[in-house]
């Protein structure tokens, strides 16, 4: 429907939200897939078409809407207390007051408890949505409160017509489209020359790991820091600048709120440049084990396919393989509560363990 237009592809999803609206919807909702499909984006659409009122709805200003984001690497209880406290406030002006969880399967455990007594007995008025990139981290006793909506990795053509849409063409078009691997987040990080320059830098990482024999996981891990670090201060100025013009504009933001926002605004690019970086290391080594194996078109990084191929010795495959794993496992530990630089740290240990020559010393 024309609510969820701007949304690609996700057939299943719009069509279970469209029968919601039509029939009149449930109280709880998990919105569940990867990540950079289109969750975030259905999500506000459903909230503005329960509400009444999409336009407000999208700029995230109709007072019958409540949005929890994650502060940092996990949701905690205080922020989920204050939500619980607003839902027992009738609606301002709609009929419907409705309750958007992004980052849900972040919820550690106390958090999930105090949201479960009113996914148990939640006030007519209220929908709640819930919004998760897995559905493992979720206990059963949350899961089993809402109705599911499915999201799925988007098609390359689909990725393909939303970046031409944005002005690719030709055979940047197509390398995009691939690097972007059917999510819109990568994709429109493509499009930033400063995301570019830092997928570039943490390439060079990941193939210094087994090319440089004076290669240090300490500082391999400050220069992953750095690039995290840099994306916070980023988010940080552009959430300023928003409550700036707000400002401008007479809607003043208690100090309270506007610091809490900028808190997330921080820790969220933070964590999400980690992940990506670990993401861009995955990628790398998964496409040595490809190009090794002479299916070259399967190449993710093919922007980078002479570099791949000259790195893709008969001998890396399995090693390629075990550390492509070790990075993904370094990416499922950040569901919990770990300290990163530790973290990336002991994972760039694992990869020289891995992929360094045996052949000199100093690189065993």
């Amino acid at each position: 429907m024309q609510s969820f237009e701007t949304v690609p592809e996700q057939d299943e999803a719009k069509r279970l939200l469209a029968a919601a609206l039509a029939e009149g919807p449930a109280h709880a909702y998990l919105f569940h897939g990867p990540p950079g499909v289109g969750k975030r984006r259905a999500a506000l659409a459903f909230a503005g078409e329960l509400i009444g009122d999409p336009a407000r709805v999208a700029r995230r200003s109709h007072p019958d809407l409540y949005v929890l984001e994650p502060l940092g690497d996990q949701i905690r209880i205080d922020p989920v207390r204050d939500m619980r406290r607003d839902l027992h406030m009738r609606p301002f002006e709609a009929e419907r007051r409705v309750y958007l969880v992004h980052g849900a399967h972040l919820m550690n455990e106390d958090a999930a408890d105090a949201l479960l007594k009113d996914l148990e007995e939640p006030p007519p008025y209220a929908v709640i949505v819930l919004v998760a990139d897995e559905l493992g981290p979720l206990p059963d006793t949350i899961r089993s409160r809402c109705q599911f909506v499915p999201f799925r990795r988007l098609s390359r053509g689909a990725v393909k017509s939303w970046l031409a849409a944005r002005g690719l063409e030709g055979e940047t078009l197509e390398i995009a489209a691939r690097v972007a691997a059917g999510r819109l987040d990568r994709a429109e990080r493509l499009l930033d020359a400063a995301a570019g320059e830092r997928r570039r830098t943490v390439l060079e990482l990941a193939r210094a790991v087994y090319r440089d024999p004076a290669f240090e996981p300490g500082a391999a891990a400050a220069a992953v820091g750095k690039l995290a670090a840099a994306r916070a201060e980023e988010a940080r100025a552009k959430a300023e600048g928003e409550a700036a013009a707000a400002a401008d504009a007479g809607i003043e933001e208690p100090k309270r709120e506007l610091d809490q926002r900028l808190r997330r605004a921080e820790r969220g690019a933070e964590r999400d440049e980690v992940l990506n970086a670990l993401d861009t290391l995955a990628s790398w080594y998964r496409d040595l084990v490809v190009v090794g194996s002479g299916a070259d078109r399967a190449a993710l990084n093919s922007d980078l396919l002479a570099e791949l191929a000259e790195d893709a010795q008969p001998d890396v495959a399995v090693r390629a393989a075990r550390a492509a794993e070790a990075v993904r496992a370094t990416w499922r530990s950040f569901e919990f509560q770990v300290s990163t630089g530790l973290a990336l740290e002991a994972l760039f240990v694992r990869l020289r363990q891995e992929l360094a020559s045996p052949a000199p010393a100093e690189a065993a």
